[in-house]
């Protein structure tokens, strides 16, 4: 018997498609117009074509010696970051109670970081680690070891990388621990039969159940740590100098520091391709990863 095909259903996911289309389509047609425009105030345009692309994209210009020196930044702090972050998330996972009440007890105090708004973090560290009256800042310029976040790069770039790892290695841990919980107890009953150690249950069972959930972990990770901005803007303002302008900042300096608005429309433009390269790649290795599974 033929079956007919129904497609009314379409006129109930069509409210969406227009809320989407209103909220981020439009939006995005409107940057794609910018990025091919010159302005010189007053809300006149003039066409550029791909001109501020060409010029982006060659690092010996202005624009593009600032976006390089940008991205670079930004990919060196999500690298660090990441290799920060992960290792900890993992062990603070393995070292959290598998049952009893203390379990409820870390989840929560795991959570709190978690919690507090992005502003009010970089609030805290900027205070936090003041040479004058700041707790961590004190404490390191008496063990003798100069530290000034608003005078030293490497000061800056250690106060923005502990900042980070403070706020955001309790999501990879949640999700580590996540992965651990779901792991059948017969592995670790056929483990301590056969008298696996520790590190052999880790590398054999615990590892491989948890890479999935890490690669969402790393890819959460890494798209939030390039994206950043309201942290560091807070504690360091991109500085000392240029030391910590990460794309997120240089973008919006350009917007509304300069009024560029046709340069960082193409920047951001760009800036929104690498994103979206980069969570193409680990989607792909997350099908991957599954359809290997689903054979074996």
């Amino acid at each position: 018997m033929d079956k007919t095909e129904n497609n009314k259903a379409w006129w109930l996911v069509l409210p969406v498609f227009l809320v989407v289309a209103f909220s981020a389509i439009l939006p995005l047609m409107t940057v794609v117009n910018y990025s091919m425009q010159d302005t010189f105030g007053n809300n006149q345009f003039f066409w550029n074509g791909v001109g501020w692309f060409i010029e982006l994209l060659d690092p010996s210009t202005d624009l593009g010696g600032r976006f390089f020196d940008a991205l670079w930044r930004n990919l060196m702090f999500s690298g660090i970051i990441l290799a920060i972050e992960v290792p900890l998330g993992i062990a603070v996972a393995l070292a959290m109670p598998r049952q009893g009440w203390t379990v409820a007890a870390c989840l929560i105090v795991m959570a709190l970081p978690l919690l507090v708004p992005w502003n009010v973090v970089g609030t805290i560290w900027q205070v936090f680690a003041r040479s004058d009256i700041g707790l961590f800042g004190a404490v390191v310029n008496g063990l003798g070891i100069p530290f000034n976040y608003s005078q030293n790069a490497l000061s800056a770039w250690v106060t923005i990388v502990l900042m980070d790892v403070w706020h955001w290695t309790s999501l990879v841990a949640l999700l580590s621990y996540a992965g651990l919980k779901s792991i059948p107890d017969a592995y670790y009953q056929a483990a301590r039969i056969d008298g696996a150690s520790g590190w052999a249950v880790f590398r054999k069972i615990q590892l491989p159940k948890m890479r999935r959930v890490l690669l969402i972990a790393v890819l959460l990770r890494f798209m939030d740590s390039f994206m950043i901005y309201t942290e560091p803007f807070v504690v360091t303002g991109g500085g000392p100098g240029n030391s910590t302008t990460f794309l997120s900042i240089d973008l919006v300096k350009l917007a509304l520091g300069q009024f560029d608005l046709g340069k960082a429309a193409a920047v951001s433009i760009v800036y929104n391709l690498i994103i979206l390269a980069v969570c193409w790649v680990f989607y792909t290795v997350i099908t991957q990863m599954d359809a290997k599974g689903r054979r074996s």
